[in-house]
Protein backbone atom coordinates (compact mmCIF):
# COMPACT_ATOMS: atom_id res chain seq x y z
CA UNK A 1 0.00 0.00 0.00
CA UNK A 2 2.81 2.40 0.91
CA UNK A 3 4.51 1.71 -2.41
CA UNK A 4 1.29 2.49 -4.28
CA UNK A 5 0.78 5.75 -2.43
CA UNK A 6 4.41 6.76 -3.00
CA UNK A 7 4.18 5.95 -6.70
CA UNK A 8 0.98 7.96 -6.96
CA UNK A 9 2.58 10.90 -5.19
CA UNK A 10 5.62 10.78 -7.46
CA UNK A 11 3.43 10.49 -10.54
CA UNK A 12 1.37 13.47 -9.42
CA UNK A 13 4.50 15.48 -8.68
CA UNK A 14 5.87 14.55 -12.08
CA UNK A 15 2.70 15.73 -13.80
CA UNK A 16 2.79 19.03 -11.94
CA UNK A 17 6.47 19.52 -12.75
CA UNK A 18 5.83 18.63 -16.38
CA UNK A 19 3.01 21.14 -16.62
CA UNK A 20 5.11 23.85 -15.00
CA UNK A 21 8.19 23.16 -17.14
CA UNK A 22 6.55 24.39 -20.34
CA UNK A 23 5.19 27.62 -18.85
CA UNK A 24 7.89 30.09 -19.89
CA UNK A 25 8.28 28.77 -23.42
CA UNK A 26 4.51 28.86 -23.86
CA UNK A 27 4.38 32.43 -22.52
CA UNK A 28 7.19 33.57 -24.82
CA UNK A 29 5.50 32.01 -27.86
CA UNK A 30 2.09 33.42 -26.98
CA UNK A 31 3.57 36.88 -26.40
CA UNK A 32 5.69 36.72 -29.53
CA UNK A 33 8.63 38.35 -27.77
CA UNK A 34 11.31 37.35 -25.29
CA UNK A 35 11.54 39.62 -22.25
CA UNK A 36 15.24 39.79 -21.41
CA UNK A 37 16.66 41.56 -18.38
CA UNK A 38 19.87 43.42 -19.18
CA UNK A 39 22.02 46.07 -17.50
CA UNK A 40 21.06 49.72 -17.49
CA UNK A 41 23.87 50.31 -19.96
CA UNK A 42 27.39 48.86 -20.12
CA UNK A 43 29.07 49.48 -23.46
CA UNK A 44 30.19 46.28 -25.13
CA UNK A 45 27.95 44.10 -22.98
CA UNK A 46 24.49 45.64 -23.12
CA UNK A 47 23.70 49.19 -24.18
CA UNK A 48 21.41 50.93 -26.69
CA UNK A 49 23.09 52.52 -29.72
CA UNK A 50 22.32 56.01 -31.07
CA UNK A 51 19.11 54.67 -32.60
CA UNK A 52 17.98 52.94 -29.43
CA UNK A 53 18.85 49.44 -30.64
CA UNK A 54 20.34 47.26 -27.93
CA UNK A 55 23.66 45.61 -28.74
CA UNK A 56 26.50 43.90 -26.92
CA UNK A 57 27.97 40.63 -25.69
CA UNK A 58 25.08 39.85 -23.32
CA UNK A 59 22.47 41.20 -25.72
CA UNK A 60 23.63 38.61 -28.28
CA UNK A 61 22.68 35.81 -25.87
CA UNK A 62 19.15 37.23 -25.58
CA UNK A 63 18.86 37.54 -29.36
CA UNK A 64 20.18 34.00 -29.86
CA UNK A 65 17.48 32.63 -27.54
CA UNK A 66 14.82 34.64 -29.41
CA UNK A 67 16.10 33.30 -32.73
CA UNK A 68 16.03 29.73 -31.39
CA UNK A 69 12.55 29.92 -29.87
CA UNK A 70 10.70 32.47 -32.01
CA UNK A 71 12.64 32.39 -35.28
CA UNK A 72 13.37 36.11 -34.96
CA UNK A 73 16.46 37.52 -33.23
CA UNK A 74 14.79 40.92 -33.05
CA UNK A 75 11.75 39.66 -31.15
CA UNK A 76 13.23 40.78 -27.83
CA UNK A 77 12.02 43.33 -25.32
CA UNK A 78 15.11 44.53 -23.45
CA UNK A 79 14.34 45.49 -19.87
CA UNK A 80 17.09 47.43 -18.05
CA UNK A 81 17.71 46.25 -14.49
CA UNK A 82 20.05 47.41 -11.73
CA UNK A 83 22.00 45.26 -9.29
CA UNK A 84 19.09 45.65 -6.88
CA UNK A 85 16.13 45.21 -9.24
CA UNK A 86 17.37 42.39 -11.50
CA UNK A 87 16.43 39.50 -9.22
CA UNK A 88 12.98 40.87 -8.42
CA UNK A 89 12.34 41.29 -12.14
CA UNK A 90 13.24 37.66 -12.79
CA UNK A 91 11.43 36.19 -9.78
CA UNK A 92 8.24 38.14 -10.53
CA UNK A 93 8.11 37.03 -14.17
CA UNK A 94 8.71 40.52 -15.53
CA UNK A 95 11.60 39.03 -17.50
CA UNK A 96 11.99 35.52 -18.88
CA UNK A 97 15.76 35.47 -18.38
CA UNK A 98 18.60 37.67 -17.19
CA UNK A 99 21.71 38.32 -19.27
CA UNK A 100 23.47 41.17 -17.51
CA UNK A 101 26.87 40.53 -15.94
CA UNK A 102 25.49 38.44 -13.09
CA UNK A 103 27.82 36.33 -10.96
CA UNK A 104 26.93 32.70 -10.28
CA UNK A 105 27.04 32.17 -6.50
CA UNK A 106 25.73 29.50 -4.13
CA UNK A 107 23.11 31.71 -2.49
CA UNK A 108 21.77 33.12 -5.75
CA UNK A 109 21.48 29.64 -7.19
CA UNK A 110 19.80 28.15 -4.13
CA UNK A 111 18.46 30.73 -1.68
CA UNK A 112 17.09 33.04 -4.40
CA UNK A 113 15.77 30.03 -6.35
CA UNK A 114 17.42 30.81 -9.67
CA UNK A 115 19.08 28.57 -12.21
CA UNK A 116 22.36 29.66 -13.76
CA UNK A 117 22.50 27.98 -17.15
CA UNK A 118 26.20 28.46 -17.84
CA UNK A 119 29.06 30.93 -17.90
CA UNK A 120 29.53 33.26 -20.85
CA UNK A 121 32.35 35.30 -19.27
CA UNK A 122 34.87 34.34 -16.60
CA UNK A 123 35.76 37.51 -14.73
CA UNK A 124 37.16 38.86 -11.48
CA UNK A 125 36.77 42.06 -9.49
CA UNK A 126 39.28 44.84 -10.05
CA UNK A 127 39.94 48.48 -9.15
CA UNK A 128 40.27 51.55 -11.36
CA UNK A 129 41.87 54.82 -10.26
CA UNK A 130 42.95 58.05 -11.92
CA UNK A 131 46.58 57.76 -13.02
CA UNK A 132 47.47 60.99 -11.22
CA UNK A 133 46.44 59.42 -7.90
CA UNK A 134 49.86 57.76 -8.05
CA UNK A 135 48.67 54.37 -6.78
CA UNK A 136 50.14 51.15 -8.14
CA UNK A 137 48.34 48.57 -6.01
CA UNK A 138 44.95 48.15 -4.38
CA UNK A 139 46.79 47.56 -1.11
CA UNK A 140 47.78 51.24 -1.19
CA UNK A 141 44.18 52.43 -1.02
CA UNK A 142 43.94 52.84 2.76
CA UNK A 143 41.36 55.53 3.53
CA UNK A 144 40.15 55.80 -0.08
CA UNK A 145 36.60 56.59 -1.08
CA UNK A 146 35.25 53.81 -3.29
CA UNK A 147 32.30 53.90 -5.71
CA UNK A 148 30.47 50.59 -5.39
CA UNK A 149 27.24 49.31 -6.91
CA UNK A 150 24.83 48.16 -4.21
CA UNK A 151 23.24 44.73 -4.32
CA UNK A 152 26.26 43.13 -5.98
CA UNK A 153 28.94 40.60 -5.09
CA UNK A 154 31.49 43.41 -5.53
CA UNK A 155 30.07 45.13 -2.47
CA UNK A 156 30.83 42.06 -0.33
CA UNK A 157 34.20 41.35 -1.98
CA UNK A 158 35.30 44.93 -1.35
CA UNK A 159 34.65 44.60 2.38
CA UNK A 160 36.50 41.26 2.48
CA UNK A 161 39.53 42.62 0.62
CA UNK A 162 40.00 45.70 2.78
CA UNK A 163 39.40 43.75 5.97
CA UNK A 164 41.88 41.01 5.07
CA UNK A 165 44.52 43.64 4.25
CA UNK A 166 43.80 45.64 7.42
CA UNK A 167 43.03 48.84 5.56
CA UNK A 168 39.96 51.08 5.62
CA UNK A 169 37.75 52.68 2.98
CA UNK A 170 34.70 54.89 2.70
CA UNK A 171 31.99 53.46 0.41
CA UNK A 172 30.14 55.70 -2.04
CA UNK A 173 26.99 53.67 -2.89
CA UNK A 174 25.68 53.94 -6.44
CA UNK A 175 22.88 52.15 -8.32
CA UNK A 176 24.01 52.02 -11.96
CA UNK A 177 27.21 51.99 -13.99
CA UNK A 178 26.27 55.38 -15.45
CA UNK A 179 26.00 56.85 -11.97
CA UNK A 180 29.30 55.27 -10.97
CA UNK A 181 31.01 56.75 -14.01
CA UNK A 182 29.58 60.20 -13.29
CA UNK A 183 30.59 60.13 -9.63
CA UNK A 184 34.05 58.77 -10.35
CA UNK A 185 34.83 61.34 -13.05
CA UNK A 186 33.49 64.12 -10.82
CA UNK A 187 35.94 63.09 -8.09
CA UNK A 188 33.27 61.95 -5.64
CA UNK A 189 35.31 58.77 -5.17
CA UNK A 190 38.99 57.90 -5.56
CA UNK A 191 38.30 54.40 -6.83
CA UNK A 192 35.71 52.57 -8.88
CA UNK A 193 35.48 48.84 -8.30
CA UNK A 194 33.50 46.28 -10.27
CA UNK A 195 34.22 43.30 -12.52
CA UNK A 196 37.41 43.91 -14.50
CA UNK A 197 35.47 43.61 -17.76
CA UNK A 198 33.11 46.32 -16.56
CA UNK A 199 36.03 48.57 -15.71
CA UNK A 200 37.44 48.10 -19.22
CA UNK A 201 34.04 48.86 -20.74
CA UNK A 202 33.59 51.96 -18.59
CA UNK A 203 37.11 53.29 -19.20
CA UNK A 204 36.64 52.91 -22.97
CA UNK A 205 33.90 55.57 -22.85
CA UNK A 206 36.11 58.17 -21.12
CA UNK A 207 37.36 61.18 -23.06
CA UNK A 208 40.94 60.14 -22.15
CA UNK A 209 41.04 56.46 -21.17
CA UNK A 210 44.82 56.60 -20.71
CA UNK A 211 44.35 58.91 -17.73
CA UNK A 212 42.93 56.00 -15.74
CA UNK A 213 44.53 52.71 -14.74
CA UNK A 214 43.13 49.36 -13.69
CA UNK A 215 45.22 48.13 -10.76
CA UNK A 216 46.83 44.67 -11.02
CA UNK A 217 44.85 42.97 -8.24
CA UNK A 218 41.95 40.68 -9.17
CA UNK A 219 40.31 39.94 -5.83
CA UNK A 220 37.54 37.48 -6.64
CA UNK A 221 36.10 34.87 -8.96
CA UNK A 222 33.18 36.25 -10.96
CA UNK A 223 31.71 33.63 -13.31
CA UNK A 224 29.11 35.65 -15.22
CA UNK A 225 26.23 34.10 -17.08
CA UNK A 226 22.54 34.07 -17.97
CA UNK A 227 19.99 32.78 -15.50
CA UNK A 228 16.35 31.74 -15.29
CA UNK A 229 13.92 30.84 -12.52
CA UNK A 230 13.97 27.50 -10.71
CA UNK A 231 11.13 25.13 -11.53
CA UNK A 232 11.08 25.48 -15.31
CA UNK A 233 13.47 22.81 -16.49
CA UNK A 234 12.51 22.94 -20.17
CA UNK A 235 13.09 26.69 -20.40
CA UNK A 236 16.38 26.36 -18.53
CA UNK A 237 17.48 23.71 -21.02
CA UNK A 238 16.63 25.97 -23.96
CA UNK A 239 18.66 28.91 -22.66
CA UNK A 240 21.52 26.63 -21.54
CA UNK A 241 21.82 24.80 -24.83
CA UNK A 242 21.48 27.96 -26.89
CA UNK A 243 24.56 29.30 -25.10
CA UNK A 244 26.25 25.92 -25.58
CA UNK A 245 25.39 26.02 -29.28
CA UNK A 246 27.26 29.31 -29.68
CA UNK A 247 30.26 27.88 -27.82
CA UNK A 248 30.27 24.59 -29.72
CA UNK A 249 29.93 26.39 -33.04
CA UNK A 250 33.22 28.20 -32.42
CA UNK A 251 34.94 24.97 -31.41
CA UNK A 252 33.74 23.22 -34.57
CA UNK A 253 34.46 26.14 -36.92
CA UNK A 254 30.81 26.94 -37.61
CA UNK A 255 30.37 30.67 -38.22
CA UNK A 256 27.64 33.08 -39.26
CA UNK A 257 29.08 33.04 -42.79
CA UNK A 258 29.37 29.29 -43.35
CA UNK A 259 26.44 28.00 -41.26
CA UNK A 260 24.04 27.94 -44.22
CA UNK A 261 26.42 25.83 -46.30
CA UNK A 262 27.26 23.48 -43.41
CA UNK A 263 23.60 23.00 -42.53
CA UNK A 264 23.14 21.07 -45.76
CA UNK A 265 25.20 18.27 -44.19
CA UNK A 266 28.86 17.52 -43.52
CA UNK A 267 31.05 14.53 -42.71
CA UNK A 268 31.20 15.71 -39.06
CA UNK A 269 28.28 14.14 -37.15
CA UNK A 270 28.40 16.70 -34.32
CA UNK A 271 28.09 19.62 -36.74
CA UNK A 272 25.15 17.83 -38.33
CA UNK A 273 23.45 17.30 -34.97
CA UNK A 274 24.12 20.90 -33.97
CA UNK A 275 22.63 22.32 -37.16
CA UNK A 276 19.74 19.87 -37.41
CA UNK A 277 20.58 17.92 -40.55
CA UNK A 278 20.94 14.78 -38.43
CA UNK A 279 19.22 13.56 -35.27
CA UNK A 280 16.34 15.07 -33.29
CA UNK A 281 18.02 17.28 -30.68
CA UNK A 282 15.65 20.19 -31.27
CA UNK A 283 12.60 18.06 -30.54
CA UNK A 284 14.11 17.06 -27.21
CA UNK A 285 13.82 20.66 -25.96
CA UNK A 286 10.54 21.49 -27.68
CA UNK A 287 12.05 23.30 -30.66
CA UNK A 288 12.45 22.60 -34.37
CA UNK A 289 15.55 21.17 -36.04
CA UNK A 290 17.07 24.53 -37.00
CA UNK A 291 16.92 26.30 -33.64
CA UNK A 292 20.72 26.38 -33.18
CA UNK A 293 21.33 27.21 -36.83
CA UNK A 294 19.22 30.37 -36.44
CA UNK A 295 21.03 31.40 -33.26
CA UNK A 296 24.43 31.07 -34.94
CA UNK A 297 23.37 32.59 -38.25
CA UNK A 298 21.98 35.73 -36.61
CA UNK A 299 24.52 36.27 -33.82
CA UNK A 300 27.64 34.40 -34.90
CA UNK A 301 29.46 31.85 -32.79
CA UNK A 302 30.86 32.62 -29.33
CA UNK A 303 34.16 33.85 -30.74
CA UNK A 304 32.45 36.14 -33.25
CA UNK A 305 30.27 37.59 -30.50
CA UNK A 306 33.27 38.12 -28.22
CA UNK A 307 35.50 39.74 -30.83
CA UNK A 308 32.73 41.89 -32.29
CA UNK A 309 31.63 43.38 -28.98
CA UNK A 310 34.44 43.32 -26.41
CA UNK A 311 37.51 41.84 -28.13
CA UNK A 312 40.95 43.34 -28.62
CA UNK A 313 39.95 45.11 -31.84
CA UNK A 314 37.13 47.00 -30.07
CA UNK A 315 37.44 50.03 -27.75
CA UNK A 316 36.85 47.64 -24.81
CA UNK A 317 40.01 45.76 -25.79
CA UNK A 318 39.61 42.54 -23.81
CA UNK A 319 41.88 39.59 -24.57
CA UNK A 320 40.28 36.15 -24.56
CA UNK A 321 42.34 34.94 -21.57
CA UNK A 322 40.22 32.59 -19.47
CA UNK A 323 37.46 33.05 -22.03
CA UNK A 324 39.35 31.24 -24.76
CA UNK A 325 38.10 27.85 -25.86
CA UNK A 326 39.29 24.91 -23.76
CA UNK A 327 41.31 23.77 -26.78
CA UNK A 328 43.23 27.08 -26.59
CA UNK A 329 43.97 26.97 -22.85
CA UNK A 330 40.81 28.75 -21.69
CA UNK A 331 37.75 27.70 -19.68
CA UNK A 332 35.09 28.00 -22.40
CA UNK A 333 33.75 24.48 -22.84
CA UNK A 334 30.43 23.00 -23.87
CA UNK A 335 29.09 19.52 -23.21
CA UNK A 336 28.78 17.52 -26.44
CA UNK A 337 25.84 17.73 -28.82
CA UNK A 338 24.81 14.11 -29.04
Amino acid sequence: MKKTILLGALTGAGLVAGAASAATLDDVKARGTLNCGVSTGLVGFAAPDANGNWEGFDVAVCRAVAAATLGDANAVEFIPTTGKTRFTALASGEVDMLARNTTWTFSRDNDLKFEFVGVNYYDGQGFMVPKDLGVGSAKELDGATVCIQTGTTTELNLADFFRSNNISYEPVPIETNAEAQQQYLAGACDVYTTDASGLAATRATFEDPSAHVVLPEIVSKEPLGPLVRHGDAEWGDIVRWTLNALITAEELGVTSTNVEELSAGTNNPEINRLLGSEGTLGAMIGLDAEWAKRAIATQGNYGEIFEGNIGESTPIGLARGLNAQWTEGGLIYSPPFR
